[in-house]
């Protein structure tokens, strides 16, 4: 693979390519994709009868929704932040984890404060690997939790066993004061958005990329730092922070900014290619295993979402949560668009925007606050939205419907 640019008109002009039933999803297909097009690409459909909240033990309330992630057994994993709980149901918070069958029923919860680890006040990234470990990262402060905010900075990665036995960690609570990263740090990560095993080298790839800005390599077992690399695969300043050297991206900027902003997704091909979300430059971009540049793909460079509560909505940040199609050579990658309520269908191998469906809206099949998506064995996909109100912080389940042609 070359590395490559694609230019930012690529993916303004839009057209219709199909409508599903009535409660299906509008997928459209962008017109410089004609051969993609031709070749069909995925059609899904929102699944009613998953509903959200979902029935739990013990009269358990949930919080707002931060990640969604699908097991090898089919499993849903869902994230929660039970400090984000209304204060008058509190004492009914459900655990941190949420875990159903493929059929939707409940399983099991864990998660939460323990002894020998420090968990993340604001939960916020997860996944569960080819061994059925658990892995999460945190977020806290820079998102407020609606009853007891904390100012403390969650600097970790935790791994644990299905059951929610602790395993190791990485990192810790407050290693780097808010706003200073920490590029050249081996011991810790700073708010990492979430850690991914790629079972063929048995290795751990993380996107620190909300105070730091950078992809870290590690050993899953020792948790040892193996590689780090940043945007093009160049390692960025070590005392590079949150607000510094971040530009704008410009349409007559065939590449973008030279650093990465909010690195926030990231998952690796069962071919070994190293897909990282790069949210807030619109972009998506391809690596080697051992962080070789291959290339980049912008994902909804202009696109304007509606406002929202009377406000803009954060609309530049469209590639954050990442997923691939579920055949055998994962032909497509899903991108999802936080800012502007869209998942974006990339033909993988040709880094180019083929379709795209949703909105911004509270409606079935929209979304508002996309954070996070993951696909299960039967091609489904499945969503977890972050946003409170007016209607949002959920988990939709989309049904996969074959490959549509025009």
């Amino acid at each position: 693979m070359k590395p490559k640019t694609l230019a930012y008109p690529v993916f303004i002009s839009l057209i219709v390519l199909s409508a599903l039933a009535a409660e299906g999803i509008h997928v459209r297909a962008t017109g410089q994709s004609s051969n993609a097009a031709q070749a069909g690409i995925p059609r899904f459909e929102v699944d009613r009868s998953w509903q959200w909240p979902p029935k739990l033990p013990n009269n358990w309330v949930v919080g707002i929704v931060s990640f969604v992630a699908v097991d090898r057994h089919d499993n849903v994993w869902v994230m929660h932040r039970p400090r984000q709980v209304a204060a008058d149901v509190k004492d009914r918070s459900a655990p941190a984890l949420l875990v159903f069958d493929s059929a939707g029923k409940f399983v099991r919860a864990w998660g939460g404060p323990g002894p020998g680890y420090d968990w993340p006040d604001m939960e916020h990234g997860l996944s569960v690997d080819h061994q059925d470990n658990v892995w999460i990262t945190g977020l806290n402060p820079l998102e407020r939790s609606y009853s007891e905010p904390s100012r403390r900075t969650d600097d970790m990665i935790l791994k644990f066993t299905s059951q929610g036995k602790f395993v190791k960690q990485f990192g810790g609570r407050d290693r780097h004061p808010l706003a200073v990263g920490g590029n050249d740090d081996k011991t810790s990560v700073h708010l990492a958005t979430e850690a991914v095993v790629h079972p063929k080298t048995n290795e751990l790839f993380v996107p620190d990329g909300y105070a730091n800005r950078r992809v870290l390599v590690l050993d899953p077992q020792t948790l040892t730092v193996k590689r780090i690399w940043g945007a093009f695969g160049v390692q960025p300043p070590a005392t590079l922070g949150r607000g510094e050297g971040r530009s704008a991206i410009k349409t007559d900027d065939p590449e973008g900014p030279k650093v990465f902003d909010s690195v926030h997704g990231i998952k690796v091909s069962n071919e070994g290619l190293v897909y990282v979300g790069d949210r807030n430059h619109r972009r998506v971009q391809v690596f080697t295993l051992d962080g070789k540049y291959l290339g980049q793909v912008f994902v909804n460079p202009t696109g304007n979402a509606p406002p929202v509560d009377g406000k803009n909505a954060a609309n530049h940040m469209t590639a954050g949560s990442l997923a691939f199609s579920s055949d055998p050579g994962q032909r497509f990658l899903y991108v999802g668009d936080y800012g502007n309520g869209h998942i974006h269908i990339v033909d993988r191998k040709a880094l180019r925007v083929v379709g795209k469906f949703g909105e911004m809206s509270g409606k079935p099949g929209d979304f508002r606050g996309l954070h996070a998506i993951a696909v299960d064995s039967k091609g489904n996909l499945w969503t977890a939205e972050t946003q409170p109100r007016p209607v949002g912080s959920r988990v939709q389940r989309f049904i996969f419907k074959g490959i549509g042609s025009t």
